[in-house]
């Protein structure tokens, strides 16, 4: 993670501004807020967070206004981990080294947590401290960040992606299911920060919205070659667990070579979309590099 410039001040920042809203609730259970906090602060690379602070830097946007969106999109994607990690779904024993939720806790306990989670995100984009100028745009903000979690985005991915396992389905159907599954929540994280913006206009908007998604499927294709070339120390879980579980991936539609093709190409496009924008966009074609060149 060296390679990304001001990762680990951005992980402080919104490590501690995630602690500090948990640490504001009113602890009715306590088994259930620490299976929260479990789930929402047991580690990560903050990949989400991280890619709205840098947008705001190239755009110019209020780090306090940049702190709740980013805040808001990663306790959607903790959530979520929390679920996919459930027997009804993954059915992953470790996550990031560590036992997963339901194994830290119980079944019960980390569907609540996740649950929680969720609600949290929502809470904390409709009670944001923003700026005036970002003050009339909450609605907006609020609106992106449904359509990016909810049955338009990433459940609807995973539920795609649940639907395909020991199935054999298109590349073209593929890259449906990860734009929504993982691609979503990355663009969010792009676009919910630019909305922020009362500089950008509709034409860079649809750039950064490119890049967005060419670097949301490079993720994925990433993933994909990550779960068959990596071993387990380095993922902190199985390693080759979308084989084990019979799942549609990019090295099996394309064979390994070809994936590795196929990331190298929505990398060289996403760079293609920066290079449209009037702005420093250096830290975003880092984060591309990346995404592309990371084993774990």
């Amino acid at each position: 993670m060296s390679s990304l410039t001001n990762h680990d001040v951005f992980q402080q920042r919104i490590d501690q501004f995630l602690e500090q809203k948990l640490a504001s609730l009113t602890v009715n259970d306590n088994k259930l807020h620490e299976a929260m906090r479990y789930g929402l602060l047991i580690g990560g690379k903050r990949i989400r967070p991280y890619l709205a602070y840098i947008t705001g830097e190239a755009l110019g946007v209020d780090l306090k206004d940049i702190d709740g969106v980013a805040g808001s999109i990663e306790c959607i994607h903790a959530y979520s981990l929390v679920h996919d990690d459930l027997p009804a779904m993954d059915d992953d024993d470790l996550r990031r080294g560590k036992p997963t939720c339901h194994k830290a806790f119980d079944e019960a306990t980390a569907i609540l947590a996740g649950d929680s989670l969720q609600t949290l995100a929502f809470d904390i984009i409709a009670n944001h401290d923003f700026s005036e100028t970002v003050k009339p745009k909450q609605i907006t903000l609020i609106q992106q960040l449904i359509t990016a979690a909810g049955y338009q985005g990433m459940c609807g991915g995973q539920a795609l992606d649940l639907a395909a396992t020991d199935k054999m389905i298109t590349l073209e159907q593929l890259e449906v299911l990860h734009s929504l599954k993982t691609g979503a929540l990355l663009e969010a994280s792009v676009l919910m920060v630019a909305e922020c913006s009362s500089k950008i206009s509709p034409q860079e908007k649809q750039a950064l919205k490119a890049y967005a998604q060419f670097i949301g499927l490079a993720y994925q294709v990433r993933d994909d070659i990550i779960d068959i070339i990596s071993t387990q120390e380095q993922l902190g879980k199985p390693c080759g667990s979308d084989l084990a579980l019979n799942k549609s991936t990019y090295p099996a539609l394309l064979g390994l070579e070809g994936a590795q093709e196929k990331a190298e190409n929505l990398f060289q496009q996403a760079l293609q979309a920066l290079a449209s924008l009037p702005y420093n966009t250096q830290s975003l074609a880092e984060f591309a590099t990346f995404i592309i060149k990371r084993s774990h």
